[in-house]
């Protein structure tokens, strides 16, 4: 084991909420360690394809942004996150072009998709690959910067220091002022162990949740995972993949074996779910070439145009595969996809345990048991933002 090395805020993972809490920290004077699982590129954010909420719209509001998640968290989301989440939206958006994000720009704004659950358009996209774009930017910004960081050093040990918090992270021992905890959920090993597939990076596995329930940290809504309602299901190599739900917004619809639609296609995400699999239940749906279960997503039904402009990585994907989305539809069923629910935290991200900050899907209580599309990476941005500015303050004091 190397010599210790002191920092006085150390993220977990590299993720675009822990990227976002590096980068804050940084600015906010702090000197700052940053441990990845893996490499600094590996994470679950980059995959994130359909885009970022964020109320810019003449009809739109952050409160009506606010009620929208209200409404599809089953009234279940602690409303004092939901507020600071929708209320520093926009502010997230222009401080993420400031790093170099630009999203698709339509007359003179944003180009603006209305997501599942939302009752306006307010989901910005950088094409289908909104994700990429966001922590290849954040990740970009903690490079360039004095950001000490340690790739292939997963999270071991966490304990009370008398200078704060000791971790263990791979060959390293880290001591440090605060801990901001930003290592995703679990939904890769919960998929593998239920036989399923999931749109997760390997990654997601979930020991730092652990780790820090163990140390005490209050938790909630764990039981709670959800289901992406289109996952690919054939040809197998677009197995597990996220079918970006925008395709739902530029007019593709859900239909079973006797092609009837059978569900709201902008619906909340477990709603259009469960919905799927009730119509499979019912034996309405349809069957895989490998025997998996499926319904048709008709994506023949969104104008060409939009494809070209907000889905261009999914058709090229599936163009690759053998299957032209735009001239027959594809097959689909649910994937696990998110851990809804998590640590608990305050307004500023700390969790229960004093100097332990949590952000991003670790963390519960913004989208209490029911997350709406494009609402991760704009909590990754807003609370990873809020997390790392308060674990360095919290250093200073």
């Amino acid at each position: 084991m190397a010599a210790p090395v002191s920092v006085d805020v150390l993220v977990i993972g590299s993720g675009a909420s822990g990227l976002a809490a590096a980068v804050s920290a940084h600015r906010a004077g702090a000197r700052v360690g940053l441990a990845a699982k893996g490499s600094l590129q590996s994470c679950n954010s980059a995959k994130a394809q359909g885009g970022i909420q964020a109320a810019f719209g003449a009809d739109d509001s952050p409160e009506q942004h606010a009620a929208d998640v209200w409404k599809s968290s089953h009234e279940t989301a602690d409303r004092r996150l939901v507020a600071v989440l929708t209320g520093e939206a926009p502010g997230a958006i222009h401080w993420l072009e400031e790093l170099g994000v630009q999203f698709t720009p339509e007359n003179g704004g944003y180009r603006l998709a209305k997501c599942g659950g939302a009752s306006r358009k307010r989901l910005l996209q950088v094409g289908d690959r909104t994700g990429h774009a966001i922590t290849a930017a954040l990740r970009d910004a903690v490079e360039a910067s004095s950001v000490q960081t340690f790739p292939k050093s997963p999270l071991s040990s966490l304990e009370p220091a008398a200078s704060g918090w000791r971790a263990i992270c791979g060959e390293h021992v880290i001591d440090a002022g605060t801990v901001v905890l930003a290592a995703g959920g679990r939904c890769y090993r919960e998929a593998a162990e239920r036989g399923e597939l999931s749109t997760n990076h390997p990654g997601a596995t979930g020991e730092v949740t652990q780790i820090a329930v163990d140390l005490g940290a209050d938790a909630r809504d764990l039981d709670a995972l959800q289901y992406h309602p289109n996952g690919g299901a054939w040809p197998a190599n677009m197995q597990g993949y996220s079918i970006p739900e925008t395709t739902r917004a530029y007019g593709a619809t859900l239909l079973n074996a006797d092609r009837e639609e059978f569900t709201n296609p902008l619906g909340p995400r477990d709603e259009v779910s469960q919905a799927i699999f009730d119509e499979v239940a019912a034996g309405r749906g349809v069957e895989t070439p490998d025997g998996r279960p499926a319904v048709y997503l008709d994506t023949t039904r969104v104008p060409e145009a939009d494809a070209d402009v907000s889905l261009p990585y999914m058709l090229r994907r599936y163009r690759a595969a053998g299957v032209d989305p735009l001239k027959e539809p594809i097959l689909t069923y649910p994937v696990l996809h998110y851990q809804n629910g998590g640590l608990v935290i305050d307004e500023h991200a700390e969790t229960t345990l004093e100097g332990v900050f949590a952000c991003g899907e670790i963390a519960g209580g913004t989208h209490g048991r029911n997350r709406m599309m494009g609402n991760s990476l704009l909590e990754c941005t807003v609370f990873g933002r809020r997390a790392g500015a308060a674990a360095a303050e919290k250093v200073k004091a």
